[in-house]
């Protein structure tokens, strides 16, 4: 959708039907020539102040960029919130949308479908739009390709990493990316480490951090399945699950020399507890004790492990 569409205006390829009552001032519909020069749009600002523009692909980058100055000076005679300013304000971005498409093709390498791309890049576009100052001197696609992109570069940031990473490892997989491709097609061959190195101007251990932030850009589905084996079965199948007995073999060995010193009955109601799977009544008549005997017994050989145990750690 054209970001010039109002409800009053009707886009066509000629002159706009204009609403019947604007700024309390009666229109009537006139005729005017077809803005395809800086000359036509101020003609048609002073009949009417809302001019019409062709649409950005079918307006040249020298036309476009005098018009954008004609359209700028007259945004700075608007108020903000007036419906001249919006109609401005957007005409300006529809004929600068050129350079939205330019900036978006340089990730076009991307998994992100590019109408997406295009979409964040036009914010970037809104953005230069309001922040720009023809006093300065500076052309108005200089000044606004850098925010264009960087707003493509956030977006990729903020929302393309599988797994969180400092911003500086998410520049330098960037910048790795680039010195690489340069360098690839300089030597005609991959590059090493200490040549990324000399080119970035950091040290190899900054390269390996780097290429290794890399592997956190993009992850694999759980659910995906395998690409080096043609078995059915999906990834999450290949993950251990928790083994309890694995998870005591540790504390085993270390009770093992401690259970050793313990006296034979000792080990005895052990093995009649733990191993058996005995009551305290059942090893009492093994044993020929009474129960609470067999308690009193069971609670000192415990108290004693763990103390072992404990001097151990």
């Amino acid at each position: 959708m054209s970001p010039r569409l109002d409800p009053g205006i009707p886009e066509t390829a000629t002159t706009p039907a204009l609403p019947a009552q604007l700024g309390g001032e009666q229109f009537a519909p006139v005729q005017m020539p077809e803005p395809t020069s800086p000359e036509a749009v101020e003609e048609i600002f002073d009949q009417l102040q809302l001019p019409e523009v062709p649409p950005y692909d079918e307006v040249g980058p020298v036309d476009a960029r005098a018009m954008s100055k004609t359209l700028f000076k007259r945004l700075e005679k608007l108020d903000e919130g007036t419906h001249e300013f919006s109609y401005v304000r957007n005409t300006l971005v529809e004929l600068n949308l050129a350079l939205v498409k330019f900036a978006a093709s340089r990730f076009r390498s991307r998994s992100e479908p590019m109408e997406d791309i295009v979409q964040v890049g036009t914010i970037g576009l809104i953005k230069a739009i309001d922040r720009f100052d023809m006093e300065r001197g500076v052309e108005f696609p200089t000044f606004a390709m850098p925010t264009i992109v960087g707003e493509i570069k956030r977006f990729f940031r903020d929302t393309s990493w599988s797994v969180r990473v400092p911003r500086r490892l998410q520049e330098l997989r960037l910048d790795l990316a680039k010195a690489g491709d340069e360098l690839a097609q300089n030597l005609d061959r991959a590059p090493t480490m200490e040549e990324l190195a000399e080119r970035l101007d950091i040290s190899v251990e900054e390269v390996v951090e780097g290429m290794a932030a890399s592997n956190a850009y993009t992850a694999s589905s759980l659910d995906a399945q395998p690409e080096e084996d043609d078995t059915e079965g999906a990834l999450a199948d290949r993950i251990g699950y928790e083994d309890n007995g694995l998870e005591g073999i540790e504390y085993v060995e270390s009770l093992k020399p401690l259970i050793a010193d313990l006296p034979t009955r000792d080990r005895t109601i052990l093995s009649l507890r733990f191993v058996a799977n005995m009551t305290q009544s059942e090893i009492g008549d093994e044993l020929g004790i009474s129960q609470m005997h067999v308690s009193r017994l069971l609670s000192r050989t415990l108290n004693r492990l763990r103390k072992g145990l404990m001097v151990d750690e």
